[in-house]
């Protein structure tokens, strides 16, 4: 039962916008599975789920890409936060400019989060070009971005 349980989990956040547990417990009863909040949660761990940023500006679940590394995003986002100078946005691109020499260590930072609202980075010797998917999800990113550097 565990086991299709965590397979329909899984084939309900691939299809819907789900952003609590809430949610993904109504959406399990509505496929006919009986659950808890609590094995829900133990369930969202073991799957390794994890939230993303819509472009709605809100959150929903998504299943973790594994290809990168802990210590490689988390050695990423440590040179990001260091050689972060300012960042700000226009329409649905965001200009982060850096120490020289380190927009590349940045933009992979950024790709390392695996955003789906970001289309892509270019990097330049101090600058960063970040292109969103829309306007709004420049707008939150730029705010996520002041609470990581924060």
């Amino acid at each position: 039962m565990k086991a299709q349980r965590q397979a329909k989990i899984m084939e309900i956040i691939s299809k819907k916008d789900i952003e609590n547990q809430e949610q993904l417990l109504r959406a399990l009863q509505v496929e006919g599975f009986t659950s808890t909040q609590a094995t829900i949660s133990r369930d969202i761990k073991e799957l390794c789920i994890t939230k993303e940023l819509t472009s709605f500006g809100t959150y929903r679940y998504t299943a973790a890409i594994k290809n990168r590394g802990g210590a490689f995003s988390s050695g990423l986002n440590a040179i990001f936060r260091e050689c972060t100078l300012s960042f700000d946005y226009a329409q649905n691109m965001v200009v982060i400019k850096t120490l020289p020499g380190l927009a590349s260590a940045a933009a992979s930072a950024v790709d390392a989060m695996n955003l789906s609202v970001v289309v892509g980075t270019l990097a330049g010797d101090d600058t960063v070009l970040v292109v969103m998917r829309d306007v709004n999800a420049a707008a939150v990113f730029c705010g996520e971005l002041k609470n990581l550097l924060s």
